[in-house]
């Protein structure tokens, strides 16, 4: 099953709409005091000034099973990396593994930006955050699921008057319906809410509908049905301070982030919506007949290998 996001302070429970819900909790969202279950990771936050003072926080262990003997293997698992910079500042984000393999190669990751890579995982990797040849942080992987998953990692910053890192990561489940991850990274005095909603298409004229709204828990991970939606930041005064798209695909895994930082020592940023991956909505079209070939698909893989070993 899917598992919690890792990291956060506790939010105040909020009262569930009478109506009936389109989003589906895929996990138990009642956050611990301190952090939550991830991904097996152990992550290393610190700033350029706290370099060399690294706290590492082991997340989980899992043992492994014994190496397989005979002509019968194991299973490789594809594992998704995916990457979102969500620490404020004009300076882009370089990833490697280990000291010398630059994941973002050429093109380091901006601010409020997310990027997926194929590069294989293995238990006891070290992924090395730098922001200007400056060390940003170290996120260290002590284990990995055992099925195709996507891997879900945030850094941000951790507070608002230090400029040391933090990171959140999740591991999503191999579901059929779209998974939503939401993340607040936002530092600072302003409080916001998150908000789906129907996308609206009418034109001037035509007659009203109610359009659906429903909170968006932070720190939470729900399922969302296929279509097309508008994603809302909400100040407590019922002010709209972001607005965007998500298309929802089924097998999909998205997150939902609010950024930013109401900075107490140098720049800060102002509180926005990210949401990833973006797809055109011609996509829900033609997704809608996948889901029993991708299936198959899935289910024949699964056996070619076990047969070809």
């Amino acid at each position: 099953g899917s598992r919690r996001l890792a990291q956060g302070r506790p939010r105040s429970t909020q009262r569930s709409p009478k109506r009936r819900s389109r989003l589906r909790p895929l996990c138990e969202t009642t956050m611990a005091p301190r952090g939550l279950k991830a991904f097996a990771f152990a992550a290393c936050a610190l700033s350029a000034a706290e370099a060399g003072q690294v706290n590492k926080v082991q997340l989980r262990h899992s043992a492994h099973k014994a190496a397989p003997t005979g002509f019968v293997t194991s299973l490789e698992f594809k594992h998704q990396l995916r990457v979102c910079n969500a620490y404020p500042n004009t300076v882009p984000m370089d990833i490697y593994r280990g000291a010398s393999e630059r994941l973002t190669g050429e093109s380091p990751l901006p601010y409020k930006d997310c990027r997926d890579f194929e590069a294989p995982l293995v238990a006891g990797d070290k992924l090395e955050f730098k922001m200007g040849g400056a060390d940003a942080g170290t996120f260290s992987i002590s284990d990995l699921p055992n099925n195709d998953a996507v891997l879900l990692l945030v850094i941000h910053r951790h507070d608002a008057l230090s400029t040391a890192v933090a990171f959140e990561s999740h591991v999503f489940a191999g579901l059929a319906t779209a998974q939503v991850a939401v993340i607040d990274t936002y530092k600072g005095k302003e409080h916001s809410v998150a908000k789906i909603m129907d996308l609206s298409l009418k034109k001037e004229g035509d007659k009203a509908e109610p359009v659906r709204s429903e909170e968006l828990r932070y720190s939470s991970v729900v399922a969302v049905n296929p279509g097309e939606y508008e994603v809302v930041l909400d100040s407590d005064s019922g002010e709209e301070r972001a607005r965007t798209t998500l298309v929802a695909l089924k097998r999909q895994s998205y997150v939902v982030m609010r950024t930013g930082v109401e900075s107490m020592s140098g720049s800060s940023f102002p509180q926005e919506l990210v949401v990833y991956p973006n797809f055109d909505p011609a996509s829900l079209h033609s997704a809608a007949a996948r889901p029993l070939a991708s299936l198959a698909a899935v289910v024949l893989a699964a056996f070619g290998a076990v047969l070809a070993c």
